[in-house]
């Protein structure tokens, strides 16, 4: 079947079988590699991105069914600068083998543009197989305060964060 669709911003005509994935068309079809095909199943968050500023799993979604704009993590930055959930990833070292980041980046946009409460409860369906959670935790919470935050480093910024939880 013929699909259009948007893609961080631009549109894209391809053809797929319409049982193929957003992840598979994202990844084969138009060579968008930052969603991460990790345990496709639905259960690892690699593979988020947003449809029409909502995470999703796209490993879960069919391509054919997307009938809004999808942004991946290369749809985040614009030319001049990182977004700020992004600059924080690195201001707080949240990373370490990077197989997960995009997952994890693109959720962590989603909780703080929802202003959620409990980051950790949010961003549970985000597994890092390295354990870099303090530090994601302290990068979300960097990118809801601002930069001032990433010269607290992870440790405080997580103190404040359970400080603000506990009123």
């Amino acid at each position: 079947m013929d699909l259009s669709l948007e893609i961080n911003g631009r549109t894209e005509e391809l053809s797929v079988d319409p049982g193929v994935t957003l992840l598979d068309a994202l990844r084969e079809k138009l060579d968008v590699t930052g969603p991460k095909k990790g345990c496709d199943r639905g259960q690892c968050g690699a593979c988020t991105v947003h449809v029409d500023g909502r995470p999703v799993l796209s490993c879960l979604t069919l391509a054919a069914t997307v009938q809004k704009p999808v942004t991946t993590i290369e749809g985040l930055a614009d030319d001049e600068s990182l977004h700020p959930v992004q600059r924080a990833f690195l201001d707080q070292d949240a990373l370490q083998c990077g197989f997960c980041t995009s997952g994890q980046i693109m959720s962590a946009v989603a909780a703080v543009e929802q202003d959620v409460e409990d980051v950790r409860e949010f961003m549970s369906g985000n597994i890092c197989r390295c354990s870099a959670y303090p530090n994601i935790v302290a990068a979300v919470e960097q990118a809801r305060q601002g930069p001032e935050k990433a010269a607290q480093g992870p440790e405080m910024a997580t103190q404040d964060s359970e400080k603000t939880r506990q009123g």
